[in-house]
């Protein structure tokens, strides 16, 4: 079978929605969960914040204008769907900061997100105590590779901002890994 390309998805999406929407899951389904996952670390909550970020592309994608590129449009979706999913999750949550580090320290090697290296245990734990944007932005330069400018049109927020924040989310965790 040939790559589908968004221009193929773009003509089903008239024709056969359903069908188009496949074709967006199997393109686009392990991209967004790790990005996901990058910002909320539990599977579960990923595997939420995915079903959530495509439940809302699937009721918003006839009115889609292809004004951007697919992706950015559900990584736009995807990561609001995780800083929200954050959000409620500290609201109706007991567990702390602290308790998710103890669960990285006992476990790296078995969980698959980790490479089980002490230098990897270190940086999630770092990115852990980040603000939920910081955290955001530095997961999306660092293990996405984003320019600032396809980071400003996903979230609205101007590149100075964001280079600000990504610097900012560097300097905490450079302190972090030098303090322990």
């Amino acid at each position: 079978m040939s790559k589908i390309t968004e221009d193929d998805i773009k003509i089903l999406i008239g024709t056969d929605a359903e069908k188009a929407f496949r074709m967006i899951i199997e393109m686009y389904g392990s991209k967004l969960y790790w990005h996901i996952r990058r910002i909320v670390i539990i599977h579960e909550d990923a595997d939420d914040a995915l079903q959530n970020t495509f439940i809302n592309a699937w009721k918003n994608i006839a009115s889609f204008r292809f004004e951007s590129s697919l992706l950015t449009w559900l990584w736009s979706i995807s990561t609001n769907e995780a800083l929200s999913l954050i959000r409620k999750r500290e609201r109706h949550s007991s567990v702390s900061l602290d308790d998710l580090e103890a669960l990285f320290d006992q476990a790296p090697e078995g969980n698959s997100y980790f490479d089980g290296d002490e230098a990897s245990v270190k940086l999630q734990n770092a990115i852990l105590k980040l603000p939920e944007k910081q955290r955001a932005v530095f997961n999306m330069k660092y293990f996405d590779d984003m320019s600032y400018e396809e980071m400003s049109g996903l979230t609205g927020t101007s590149v100075g901002a964001l280079k600000a924040s990504y610097h900012h989310a560097v300097r905490k965790i450079e302190q972090f890994i030098q303090g322990d």
